[in-house]
C-alpha cells in the first residue's frame, strides 16, 4: 500500500501548477490538483488572454482610420456584446484544453478551496488526502486601496465582465495592467483619465520608452495625472466621485484600480506549518522551488519573483522535471523579454539604459524615433522608437527596447540574438528586411 494518496499535490490550477502536474503525470508521478476556480488561472480568465483579445478588438478603431488614407471608406460600428461574447467562448475553449491535457496525464481534478493541514495533507471540501510533495501555485491577486470609500473601487477583473461600456474610467496605476486595459478603453471611445503616484508610468522600464509612451498615450487622448493620488471614492448617483491630492474631484462612471498584485498565500495554512514568507507574504524557495518546509514547494507568481506566465510555466518545468526526471531542465532569468500590450506597444529584453550604466563600465546608446511606413499615408499621429544599448568593454548587445506596432513580435527575435551573445557588430552586419520598422535594430549607427 502506497505511503501517500499522490505522489505530487498541486495547489492552484494556472500556468504554473498546470505545466508542473501535466509534467509530473507524465513523468510517471500519481498527481492531484486542486482548483477553486476556472482552469489555467489568471492568465487564461483574468489576464493575457482576455486582455490581448480586448487589444486586438479595441486596436481596429485605429486601423479603419488608417484605412481612409489608402482608399478605404466604410462607416465603422461597434458592439461591445459581441466582443465579450466572443472572448467568454475563447476562454471557455481553452479552460476545456486545460482539462483534456491533464485528463491526458493522468492528473487528477479537484474543485474546491484549498487547505495545507500539515506537510503532506492537503483538504478540499472537507477531504483530507496525503502527498509527498504540495505545490502550491496559488498566484496573485490584486491590491485594491486601503481609502475611504475603497469597497467601490473596481479591479481589472471589472473590465472583463462588463456589461456595457462606461462613458468615463479612471484608471488608477501605470503598470502593464493600467496602461494595457486604459489603451483599450480609450481606443474604444472612453474617456480615460490615469491617476498614478510616481514621476512617470511604466516604473521599472527604460526612460526614454516611459516618456516615448507618456506622449503617444496623451496624442491618443489619454489624461495623466503624475504624482498624484486618489485618497477617497465616494457614490454619485449612478457614477463615482475621486478625490484626488492636488484637490480636484475627478467623476467616473469606472473607478478602476491597478495598483499591483500581491501573492495568494492567505488562507493556506502556511504559517501554521513554518513557511517562510518574504516581506510581500511571497513563499521564500530555493534554486529548485522548495521552502522553508522540505516537502512543501511553490512556483510562479505566489513566490513573488517575476509576475509573468512564461516564467511560471518554465519553474513548473523545472520543478517537475527535478524531481520526477532527470533534472536536465534549467531557467536562465537573465534577459526575460516582456512586453506592454499597451497602444501602442512597448516591449523589451535585457537592461536599460540606467541599468547598464550601474553594471557597465563603459555604455554605448543607439536610439531612432521615426514614423512607420504604414502610417505615412495615414491621417494618424503615432510614432516608433527603438532603442540598442551596448557594453562597449566586449561590444555585447545587452539591450533591445521599441515601442511600436508590433514591438513584442520584434522584440522575441532579438532576445533570441541576446541569448546567443549577439554584438553590436553583428547587429550592423545583418541585412534588413525593407521596409520594415524591425530593420532599424540593424541600421543604427
Amino acid at each position: 500500500m502506497a505511503e501517500y494518496d499522490y505522489d505530487l499535490f498541486v495547489v492552484g490550477a494556472g500556468s504554473g501548477g498546470v505545466r508542473a502536474a501535466r509534467v509530473a503525470g507524465e513523468l510517471g508521478a500519481r498527481v492531484a490538483v486542486a482548483e477553486m476556480d476556472r482552469l489555467g488561472g489568471t492568465c487564461v480568465n483574468a489576464g493575457c488572454i482576455p486582455k490581448k483579445l480586448f487589444v486586438y478588438g479595441s486596436h481596429f478603431s485605429y486601423d479603419l482610420r488608417d484605412a481612409r488614407g489608402y482608399g478605404w471608406s466604410m462607416e465603422p460600428s461597434f458592439d461591445w456584446a459581441t466582443l465579450r461574447a466572443n472572448k467568454d467562448r475563447e476562454i471557455a475553449r481553452l479552460n476545456a484544453i486545460y482539462d483534456g491535457l491533464l485528463a491526458k496525464a493522468g492528473v487528477e481534478v479537484l474543485a474546491g478551496r484549498a487547505r495545507l493541514r500539515d506537510p503532506h495533507t492537503v483538504e478540499v471540501g472537507g477531504v483530507e488526502r496525503t502527498a509527498r510533495r504540495i505545490l502550491v501555485a496559488t498566484g496573485g491577486r490584486p491590491v485594491m486601496p486601503d481609502i475611504p470609500g475603497g469597497h467601490l473601487a473596481l479591479n481589472s477583473n471589472a473590465l472583463f465582465e462588463l456589461n456595457t461600456l462606461p462613458q468615463r474610467a479612471m484608471v488608477v496605476g501605470a503598470g502593464y495592467i493600467a496602461l494595457e486595459l486604459g489603451s483599450v478603453l480609450t481606443a474604444l471611445g472612453v474617456d480615460v483619465t490615469i491617476v498614478h503616484r510616481g514621476k512617470e508610468i511604466l516604473r521599472g522600464f527604460d526612460t526614454d520608452l516611459r516618456c516615448h509612451l507618456h506622449d503617444e498615450l496623451e496624442l491618443k487622448g489619454v489624461r495623466i495625472l503624475l504624482e498624484t493620488q486618489v485618497v477617497s471614492l465616494d457614490k454619485k448617483g449612478n457614477a463615482f466621485e475621486a478625490r484626488l491630492d492636488n484637490g480636484e474631484r475627478l467623476e467616473t462612471d469606472f473607478p478602476m484600480f491597478a495598483i499591483g498584485r500581491t501573492p495568494n498565500t492567505e488562507g493556506l495554512g502556511l504559517e501554521a506549518l513554518g513557511v517562510e514568507l518574504g516581506p510581500r507574504n511571497g513563499i521564500v524557495v530555493d534554486e529548485n522551488f522548495t521552502s522553508s518546509v522540505s516537502s512543501i514547494h511553490a512556483v510562479g507568481d505566489v513566490i513573488d519573483h517575476l509576475q509573468l506566465t512564461p516564467v511560471a510555466v518554465a519553474e513548473g518545468m523545472h520543478f517537475a522535471h527535478h524531481f520526477y526526471g532527470e533534472g536536465a531542465h534549467r531557467i536562465d532569468y537573465t534577459a526575460i523579454p516582456t512586453a506592454v500590450f499597451c497602444q501602442p506597444e512597448l516591449a523589451t529584453v535585457g537592461l536599460t539604459e540606467e541599468e547598464a550604466w550601474h553594471r557597465c563600465q563603459d555604455v554605448r546608446v543607439y536610439k531612432s524615433v521615426f514614423t512607420p511606413l504604414k502610417l505615412t499615408l495615414s491621417e494618424r499621429e503615432e510614432h516608433t522608437i527603438v532603442k540598442v544599448v551596448v557594453d562597449a568593454s566586449n561590444d555585447r548587445v545587452v539591450g533591445c527596447h521599441m515601442a511600436g506596432h508590433g514591438a513584442a513580435e520584434v522584440i522575441q527575435g532579438f532576445a533570441v540574438a541576446m541569448k546567443a551573445g549577439a554584438t553590436k557588430a553583428q547587429f550592423d552586419a545583418t541585412i534588413g528586411i525593407h521596409p520594415t520598422s524591425a530593420e532599424e535594430f540593424v541600421t543604427l549607427r
